[in-house]
């Protein structure tokens, strides 16, 4: 039994096939694993609760996993030990969860593009065909990741304590979420994963896109993004398509498309999930 994993920092999809490809089992989910965040106790706890993983442990010959968090040594290291404890018959191969990004928008297995995650995090790296290169060390949700999820929760949170929202915005996402001053200064202070709580609130962004403040929001964030990350690479977006994935950047192609025009680079592919992608990847490299 084969693994392929692809994980951001709210949660973690696994799907098991055998060598052939097929498909073994439901696919299944667990709460992110982002070693860069979370303790090894907490890795190893989360991966525990999933009574399919535990089951199935020992039949597991192979684990392929992604991750948002992966991209520095350390946090790949721990992970990889834990998994190895927990899969003890396995090979495992821990990635950062660009590559999955690479492999799931990507229209040929040698194409070069520059690559984008927009998620709970972000994240931008020039693929050559062969390898991955970054430009910009990623220092996690509090310094970076902007036009990401936990970017834009952060950014609603803020407008809506300082007043700049529009009245009737400001109405919806009191009704919508609590507010409480204590509330959100527990979850973002004192409990796990505090980079998926302030993504949960972009969710009141992508349904609410109608308003000229909402979309004002996004392509600002978008901007900032281009101009720190993708403009890494001015030399390469002029001959290489910027593809993107992540719900973030799946529910915000027209503006990324509209920025895009603005910064005069060529936008190339959307991908929701990444991880359909790294199934067929896998699958063939198996054949």
């Amino acid at each position: 039994m084969i693994l392929i994993v692809d994980s951001g920092s709210t949660k973690c999809d696994w799907i098991a096939v055998d060598n052939d490809g097929n498909q073994l089992l439901e696919k299944i989910r667990t709460k992110g694993l982002n070693p860069a965040i979370l303790s090894e106790k907490k890795l190893r706890k989360t991966i525990k609760k999933s009574k399919v993983l535990k089951a199935n442990r020992e039949k597991v010959t192979n684990v392929y996993f992604y991750g948002a968090g992966c991209g520095t040594e350390n946090p790949r290291l721990t992970l990889k030990i834990v998994l190895q404890q927990f899969f003890i018959n396995a090979n495992i191969e821990v990635n950062e969860d660009t590559m999955a990004a690479v492999y799931a928008t990507i229209n040929t297995p040698n194409e070069a593009a520059v690559v984008c995650i927009l998620g709970t995090g972000s994240n931008c790296s020039y693929y050559n065909g062969e390898k991955l290169e970054q430009r910009v060390t990623s220092l996690g949700y509090i310094l970076m990741d902007d036009a990401s999820g936990n970017y834009y929760g952060k950014q609603l949170i803020r407008d809506y304590y300082f007043n700049l929202m529009p009245e009737d915005i400001k109405i919806a996402f009191a009704g919508k979420y609590n507010l409480e001053a204590d509330f959100i200064k527990y979850n973002i202070y004192k409990q796990a994963y505090p980079n998926a709580y302030l993504a949960n609130f972009a969710e009141f962004m992508i349904l609410n896109k109608d308003s000229k403040y909402i979309i004002e929001m996004i392509k600002e964030g978008i901007r900032l993004f281009a101009k720190n990350m993708i403009l890494q690479f001015k030399e390469e977006i002029q001959t290489v398509p910027v593809h993107f994935a992540g719900s973030i950047a799946f529910f915000c192609q027209d503006e990324i498309k509209e920025v895009a025009q603005e910064l005069g680079f060529k936008t190339g592919n959307f991908e929701r999930r990444p991880i359909e992608g790294l199934v067929n990847f896998h699958t063939h490299k198996l054949n």
